[in-house]
């Protein structure tokens, strides 16, 4: 052990004295239902366990979904076999410590401040008269509770991919997580509940044996990718890539050919303490404990538990992850988890906080040849922040002013000079005036539509429900979402006002190495976010069949694939009917919009069979459901600088009126790619 040159010898502090931690028998929360008297802790949301669990489901008839597995093992020292980057390794789980929801055990975490509603909508709440619905006050129109099913063993889940590809095990297994969410944020919302809807989210899905590589392992995690993004801590938990729920260092014990060491496997460096992270490549992380959110008490940290297998990680020189956290930029108190790929620590001290405690300082290098995660978060941030620092730049602003934000015009790729002459709109030029078409019905809500208002007629025309959550997000995909119009009410503040108002990302259009023209944008977007509208001109149905060069920028409801039409992701999981339509159910509109000579970013939008973006109809401004606002929503989150696609459709499928697209060879390098769209 030794200190680097680069830092000033203090007789304060301390040579760290690391001994192996051994021998210590994992603890494992009971299944759902099993009555244990050893804790009050709620077992699979405040008790995360860091130990692994057996490969496949236990009972054995139920399908193979390859790293799926069950929440479930014997806590009498049961050795598991890792994967290391030099081929598989013996491990063993440590013992998982219990946390408490309301506080970080690891202080990396900030405390959770729940979900933040318009403000509108809280003065609306306190001025409703008792029983008056969602105040909830004499429970009057309260929402039955869900009654929560567990899978029995057998039963096939139609929304889960029945592949051996990891990354779309991973892939489903998030957005499922995100769909359940939302879904309870919706469901609260109308009891004006504030509970963590990502904590019952996660509980369901242990509960439901639906996770992905629930096997410890030191290096990669199969189907998790540099730069993936995240919002909660549980979604790092449901996908094998950091177990601890709270705590900001996942460790197991590994056998180094006769020898076994605790080692750390992932940390997560989320600003609870004064970690130096402006280097990308460089990351001087805080160890854990010394901390309490609740109390004043503070006292210096101690060599056991993260901070020991951190320790021995210095000198076993095995990869550890790294998942960063930033701010939300759309939430002040929100948070952006940001896999970084795989550190190795390089040396370790103890030093004196601000605070005043000793606390262990550990530096981590990047490993080289990884690609990007974190530099591209820093790097969209700074364009945000200032647009002219963004190179190669063709156009500052493709839009002419027409969006809100700029929407930047490069190519990083060859000479050309940018996409053939159209006029930008972010409008929808229809074959007759809004005035002659039919009314839709308005609500007439003071101030705004609140959550579970049984005389709210936009909640009605949406099943009861209001489709988007105070945020913003939309909660599930259906036949046509109504938000509130003119003829509402309600305040342009209503939560149900979202589309109609345009978007709000920063989008770039730049060169494609072999699609010619893409769309993407500098920010994160979240699932089931509004991207933005497919602007242009709506086309007779009849007079499909035009040259080429239209055909590439019409737009029509064509059947997407699989991955599209089940969005709602198992809505079984909460004891609801299924909403999953097939192929052979699918019905498209007559709508069909061209932007060849007129249109907005979306006319860039490539195809992709496995996309990040699907299309949703929504209507506000007149009530012709047979020509709806085609409005674009994030299908799951997505990175800054990632391109933007959706499913254009499926190969083949019939195209209601006279005329059909032509098919054409796809080119979107998806492991699942059809072939044709």
């Amino acid at each position: 052990m030794y200190r680097a040159s680069n830092f000033i010898p203090d007789p304060n502090q301390e040579l760290l004295d690391a001994k192996p931690l051994r021998s210590l028998a994992p603890m494992f929360p009971a299944p759902m239902g099993v009555n244990v008297n050893q804790s009050s802790t709620p077992p699979l949301v405040c008790v995360t366990p860091v130990g692994q669990f057996p490969t496949g489901f236990g009972a054995g008839n139920l399908p193979d979904f390859g790293s799926f597995a069950t929440f479930s093992a014997t806590a009498n020292g049961v050795s598991y076999a890792g994967i290391s980057a030099n081929g598989p390794i013996d491990a063993t789980p440590i013992s998982a410590y219990k946390t408490r929801s309301s506080m970080s055990v690891d202080g990396d975490d900030e405390p959770y401040l729940g979900n933040q509603t318009f403000s509108s909508e809280r003065k609306a709440r306190r001025g409703r008269p008792p029983g008056s619905g969602a105040d909830g006050s004499n429970g009057k129109f309260k929402r039955p509770k869900p009654t929560y099913k567990n899978f029995v063993a057998g039963k096939e889940l139609a929304f889960l991919p029945s592949t051996s590809d990891q990354r779309e095990i991973v892939e489903s297994v998030h957005m499922t997580f995100e769909a359940l969410r939302r879904r309870h944020l919706q469901m609260d919302e109308t009891q004006d509940a504030s509970r963590r809807a990502d904590l019952k989210a996660g509980a369901i899905m242990m509960a439901s044996n639906i996770r992905a590589n629930s096997g410890k392992r030191v290096g990669t995690v199969p189907g998790v990718e540099i730069g993936d993004i995240f919002y909660f801590r549980m979604e790092l938990c449901i996908i094998g890539l950091h177990a601890p729920s709270m705590g900001g260092i996942d460790y197991m014990t590994t056998k180094f050919g006769n020898d076994e060491d605790s080692v750390a496997i992932c940390i997560v460096s989320a600003g609870g303490y004064e970690n130096e992270d402006d280097d990308t490549n460089v990351l001087v992380y805080s160890g854990q404990g010394g901390n309490s959110r609740n109390t004043e008490e503070r006292h210096d940290q101690k060599l056991e538990r993260g901070n020991l297998a951190l320790e021995r990680s210095l000198h076993r020189k095995n990869e550890i992850r790294v998942v960063r956290g930033f701010k939300d930029p759309f939430c002040l108190t929100g948070k952006i988890y940001v896999y970084d790929g795989l550190y190795k620590i390089h040396e370790s001290w103890k030093e004196r906080t601000k605070s005043g405690i000793n606390c262990f300082k550990y530096k981590l290098l990047r490993e080289p040849g990884q690609r990007d995660g974190a530099a591209i978060w820093k790097m969209t941030q700074k364009w945000i922040s200032n647009p002219a620092t963004r190179g190669n730049v063709l156009l500052a602003d493709l839009s002419s002013k027409a969006e809100m934000l700029p929407v930047c015009l490069v190519n990083e790729v060859d000479h050309d000079k940018g996409p053939g002459h159209f006029t930008y709109s972010n409008q929808v030029k229809y074959l007759r005036p809004l005035s002659s078409m039919k009314k839709l019905q308005g609500c007439g809500c003071q101030s705004v539509c609140l959550p579970g208002d049984p005389s709210c007629a936009c909640g009605q025309h949406n099943g009861g429900d209001l489709p988007y959550s105070s945020s913003g997000l939309l909660a599930c995909r259906k036949p046509i979402i109504y938000e509130c119009g003119d003829s509402c009410n309600c305040s342009t503040n209503c939560r149900n006002r979202v589309t109609q108002k345009g978007a709000r990302l920063h989008f770039e259009v730049f060169r494609t190495t072999n699609r010619g023209w893409g769309l993407r944008c500098w920010d994160p977007v979240r699932a089931g976010a509004f991207i933005c509208e497919y602007a242009g001109e709506v086309i007779d149905e009849l007079k499909v069949n035009l040259n080429d060069s239209e055909d590439d920028y019409i737009f029509q409801t064509v059947c997407p694939g699989d991955k599209t039409l089940k969005w709602n992701c198992g809505p079984e999981l909460i004891g609801e009917d299924s909403t999953y339509v097939t192929a052979d159910e699918f019905e498209p509109l007559p709508i069909k919009i061209n932007a060849k000579n007129m249109g907005n970013v979306s006319r860039f939008m490539n195809h992709s069979c496995s996309p990040n973006v699907f299309w949703q109809p929504v209507q506000y401004n007149h009530g012709d459901d047979r020509h709806p606002h085609i409005m674009f929503f994030a299908l799951k989150h997505i990175p800054p600088m990632t391109e933007l696609t959706y499913d254009y459709g499926v190969a083949g499928a019939e195209s209601s009126g006279s005329g059909s697209r032509r098919t054409k060879n796809c080119m979107c390098g998806s492991p699942n790619c059809r072939g044709l769209f």
